[in-house]
This record gives structure tokens, sequence and C-alpha cells, in this order.
């Protein structure tokens, strides 16, 4: 099998994770639309996805709840080449403009900002790669102290190992400190404010 994979023209396939995530307009519907955007790239099979999660905005200036997701991919597209992918969709969910009622220059304003967001994707995890360049760092920089990264890949991969930390995503779990609100989604309280 491995002398297959190295044969020209014959694609070796990685399994990845993918982080989506989104707090702005229809935020259901940007993860859901994401996630069909991957599953319509070439080179891209999605084998599992999360549930939602509705998880506690973290950072200076955020206020709106995310809604989050993982996705596990099996892919034959290079690092590199899913960044890409996944920025092409970020793009093309940015260039929206419909039943939300959000204007294209506000969006563009907000993401500046950093406050809000239509959709966040990330590459979480892909195989036991270790990266780290201008552009891209894998594993996600992040990902061992998020609840919102880590509770949804709890559900689909909680003994999945950290390439760098060498434990499971059950472990990391544990051993968070402080770790953010995170509800499935449709569980949160009407008025379940951060407190």
């Amino acid at each position: 099998m491995d002398s297959e994979h190295k044969l020209k023209g014959n694609p070796r396939f990685v399994s990845a994770y993918i982080g989506i995530g989104s707090n702005e307009g229809d935020r259901v519907g940007f993860v859901q639309q994401c996630m069909q955007f991957l599953k319509d790239v070439p080179g891209i099979t999605v084998k599992e996805s999360s549930s939602l999660y509705e998880t506690e905005p973290m950072g200076v200036g955020y206020s709106v709840w995310f809604v989050n997701a993982v996705a596990a991919i099996e892919t034959s597209l290079s690092p590199e080449q899913l960044l890409v992918v996944c920025k092409e969709i970020e793009k093309r969910l940015l260039d929206f403009d419909g039943a939300q009622n959000v204007k294209k220059e506000l969006i563009m304003e907000t993401v500046v900002q950093g406050r809000r967001r239509i959709i966040d994707i990330d590459i979480l995890f892909y195989g036991d790669a270790i990266l780290d360049s201008d552009d891209l760092r894998i594993p996600h920089p992040t990902v061992a102290q998020r609840s919102y990264a880590l509770v949804p890949l709890l559900e689909i991969a909680p003994n999945f190992i950290h390439p760098r930390l060498q434990k499971s995503i059950a472990q990391i779990h544990e051993s968070l400190s402080r770790p953010e609100q995170v509800f499935l989604y449709g569980t949160r309280g009407t008025n379940g404010q951060m407190g």
C-alpha cells in the first residue's frame, strides 16, 4: 500500500479535522453551508461531523455567542491546498448578501475588528503533521486551550492524539483549568448570558 502511495498520480489520503464557527446572522445556516461546501470539494470526503454547539465568546470585543462544529475529513490535498480551500469557502460566505440583511461593508468592518464572524474555518489537525510556517500552523495553536474546539472533537474523536502534546483530546479537555461555556445547540437558556 505504501508503495502505491508513492506512485505518481496516486494521492495519499490523510485524516484531518476542520473547526467551523459563526457568530453573525444565521449562524447555524452558515455552519451548515460551510459543511456542504466542504463536501463539494474534490479531494475532500467529509467522514463525520459533530453536533452543533453554542459557545461562549472569548476575547475582547466579542459579545454574540458562537455556533461551532468540527468536521472529520479525509483529503488528498496538502495542508497548504486545504488552507486555500478553507479561505475560499470563507470568502464565498463573506460575499453572501441576502436573507439576513447583513451589509457587506458592515461584515468586512466587523471581521477586521475581530468581533463578528460570518464564518471562521480552521485546520485543527492534519494527520499527525506538525507544521509551523508564516501562513499555517498545525496543530492549530489554540486548539488545546479552547472548549469550542475540544468539545466537538470529544464527540467524534476523543482518542485522537495531539501530535505535539502526545495526549488524547479527552485528556486535554480534562486538564482545562477554566474552560469557556459550551452548550449543545438549543439547550442554552434563552436568557443565558455570560456570567
